[in-house]
């Protein structure tokens, strides 16, 4: 979600330095480098070395929901939908193919928080919808991916993942799904280490087809 079909890195950043103020030992920069794609619970586990379980589920509330107030503050741009996703949307419109779901979003995001930025971007939300607290293990295991193509009712062989970060890339690629590398938030370098099998500026260069066996998708250049 976040990096593929919205922008919320002003959310984002503005969050770590919030959270900066409770957790000084911890390096805002270094953070935002690595930190994208990785369930926020595990993000605080690892950098704020927060261990008591019913803390961490608190400062993660807290954390996502000051994403979504830091996001348009001093001037900030707030959470907008990114290019390329609109046509798509249409296309794959949710509802349209029930009980047969064409998408599905696979979030390292509460669904609390996810729900909130897909609203604040004018991005519909898929009949499928798994979200961080819906698996035990997060990105890079394979489980957000495994379990989106469960509740699609198709083989993770059948699927095509999009993410822009490499732990999303390797959890796609884990679970035995083609991936394709958006380079929305990533460098290059970043993005071919994860090795995913096509690269892409954004969802700009992908147009997709509903069609009665499936989806076509085209990949219009790296």
């Amino acid at each position: 979600m976040d990096g593929t079909l919205v922008d919320s890195t002003a959310g984002v950043v503005g969050a770590w330095h919030l959270f900066s103020e409770s957790y000084p030992h911890i390096d805002v920069h270094d953070i935002l480098s690595s930190a994208h794609g990785v369930r926020t619970v595990d993000n605080l586990r690892n950098y704020c070395h927060i261990t008591d379980p019913e803390i961490l589920e608190e400062e993660a509330e807290r954390f996502e929901k000051a994403i979504l107030t830091s996001s348009s503050e001093n001037g900030r741009q707030g959470i907008i939908r990114l290019p390329g996703v609109q046509p798509i949307i249409d296309e794959l419109a949710p509802g349209r193919f029930f009980p047969n779901p064409s998408w599905a979003i696979c979030t390292s995001a509460t669904r609390s928080y996810a729900t909130a930025a897909l609203q604040a971007a004018n991005v519909s939300i898929p009949d499928v919808f798994v979200a961080s607290e819906d698996v035990t293990n997060g990105k890079p295991f394979p489980d957000p991916y495994l379990l989106g193509a469960k509740k699609c009712g198709v083989k993770p062989e059948n699927c095509l993942v999009f993410e822009d970060a490499p732990n999303g890339i390797r959890s796609g690629r884990a679970a035995g799904c083609k991936t394709v590398g958006l380079l929305t938030t990533h460098s290059r370098e970043q993005v071919e280490a994860a090795q995913p099998d096509f690269i892409v500026k954004d969802l700009t260069s992908i147009s997709v087809k509903r069609t009665a066996n499936g989806v076509t998708v085209t990949i219009k250049g790296n």
